[in-house]
C-alpha cells in the first residue's frame, strides 16, 4: 500500500476519522433514538432493508470506537436471535478489519510505541507466543475494548487470517451469549412476541 504512506494522506485519514467519530459520538450520546427509530423504521419497511442497515452500522461502527454493543442491543428486539447473530458475525469480521487496515494506513504503531513503549514491547512478546489465544481471550472478555487489540494486531502487523479468527471465535461468542440471553430477558418481559 504505497499510495498511503505519505504524511498528508495520512493526516488525512486521521481527520476523516475524527470527523466520522465526532459524528458517530454525537449521534450516541445525544440522538440515540434517531438511530433506534431508523432501524425500527427500516425494519418496519423490509427484513433486508432492516438486515442491510444493521450490518452497516454494526461495521461502519468501527471508525467511532462506540461499542458494539451498542447497535446489538438497539437490533435485539427486532431480530429473531439466529437471524441477528448471523447478521452481527460479518459485523464484526468487516469493523475488525477496518481497525485492523486502519491502523496501518495511519501508522498508528509509531503512537503506540511512543507513548508505551514498556507494554508494547510485552505486548510484542506475548503476542509472539500465544497470538492466538491472547486475540481470542481479549476480544471474549467485557471490560476489555476490541477495537483496541484490533489497533494494536493491525500495527504490529500480526496475520491477518490468525487475527480475524481470533477476534471473530472471541467476539462472536460473546455476542452469541449477549443474543440469545438478551432475547430470553425480552421474551421473559413480554417486550417480544
Amino acid at each position: 500500500m504505497p499510495a498511503l504512506t505519505g504524511p498528508r494522506v495520512r493526516y488525512s485519514l486521521f481527520a476523516l476519522w475524527l470527523l466520522v467519530a465526532a459524528g458517530a459520538l454525537y449521534l450516541y450520546f445525544f440522538k440515540r433514538e434517531l438511530v433506534q427509530g431508523e432501524l425500527q423504521d427500516a425494519l418496519s419497511v423490509s427484513f433486508w432493508a432492516a438486515a442491510i442497515t444493521y450490518v452497516l452500522i454494526g461495521s461502519l461502527r468501527a471508525f467511532t470506537l462506540v461499542p458494539a454493543t451498542f447497535p446489538l442491543l438497539a437490533a435485539m428486539p427486532f431480530f429473531e436471535p439466529r437471524v441477528l447473530l448471523a447478521l452481527t458475525l460479518p459485523c464484526i469480521a468487516i469493523s475488525s478489519s477496518i481497525c485492523y487496515w486502519f491502523a496501518e494506513a495511519i501508522h498508528m504503531d509509531e503512537v503506540f510505541e511512543r507513548k508505551y513503549p514498556t507494554q508494547i514491547r510485552k505486548l510484542k512478546n506475548a503476542l509472539q507466543h500465544y497470538q492466538l489465544p491472547i486475540i481470542i481471550g481479549w476480544s471474549f472478555f467485557l471490560f476489555l475494548p476490541t477495537d483496541l487489540i484490533c489497533y494494536v494486531c493491525g500495527s504490529l502487523k500480526i496475520n491477518f487470517k490468525k487475527f480475524l479468527f481470533g477476534v471473530v471465535v472471541g467476539e462472536g461468542t460473546v455476542y452469541a451469549i449477549y443474543i440469545f440471553a438478551g432475547d430470553s430477558g425480552l421474551r421473559f418481559l413480554n417486550l417480544k412476541p
